[in-house]
């Protein structure tokens, strides 16, 4: 009985995962993901580009989903309010993929190509989320700014619940923003301007 596009796409994903957890991910080749999960080498194509981006899929929906948050948060909310916001929107997203994401951390821990592509998802959903505030009426520098900051707080938000899953994800981003405010607000203490005028 064939199986739907769907279900060969999760299969493919599945096969990949525990042959670089098994083997390496160089060692690895499209052909043997294709025979783990039961399909063609020519399916495997018809979902996928190449190998690395079977660890990626969804990338471009996780993009938009960010961006709608940030659209749909309050108006009243200050920028990095917003980005808090959309994080915690995109949560059950992160939690329904968590079996496959988790072990996906291992492989791309131990392969510097998959690093790599990390930091360039990395960067593209910063833009996404700079344009985003930027559509809210930030300006384009605080608005880059924000960005930047609130995805690394979102990095070890994720981090951290992936090391502590007895949390929930949204008490650690809560966690990892309050962390940031307490940063920013030392920042102002420490103002070298503020102390040379006293």
């Amino acid at each position: 009985m064939p199986r739907d596009g769907e279900d060969a796409r999760r299969r493919l994903q599945q096969a990949a995962l525990e042959l670089f957890r098994e083997r390496g991910y160089d060692a690895t080749t499209t052909a043997e993901i294709a025979a783990r999960a039961g399909v063609t080498e020519r399916t495997f194509f018809r979902h996928f580009p190449d190998k690395r981006e079977v660890l990626f899929d969804g990338e471009e929906r996780f993009r938009a989903a960010l961006a709608d948050g940030v659209a749909a948060a309050p108006g009243a909310l200050e920028p990095m309010e917003a980005l808090l916001w959309a994080f915690g929107a995109v949560g059950p997203i992160l939690e329904a993929n968590r079996l496959f994401t988790e072990p996906r951390q291992t492989v791309v821990a131990d392969t510097p190509a998959l690093q790599e592509r990390v930091r360039t998802k990395t960067a593209g959903l910063i833009d996404a989320l700079a344009e985003a505030l930027r559509r809210r009426g930030v300006e384009g520098g605080p608005a880059a700014l924000a960005a930047q900051v609130g995805m690394a707080a979102f990095g070890r938000a994720a981090g951290a619940w992936f090391a502590d899953p007895s949390m929930c994800l949204e008490d650690h981003l809560r966690a990892a923003f309050e962390e940031l405010r307490n940063l920013t607000s030392a920042v102002g203490r420490a103002d070298p301007k503020r102390r040379r005028e006293r």
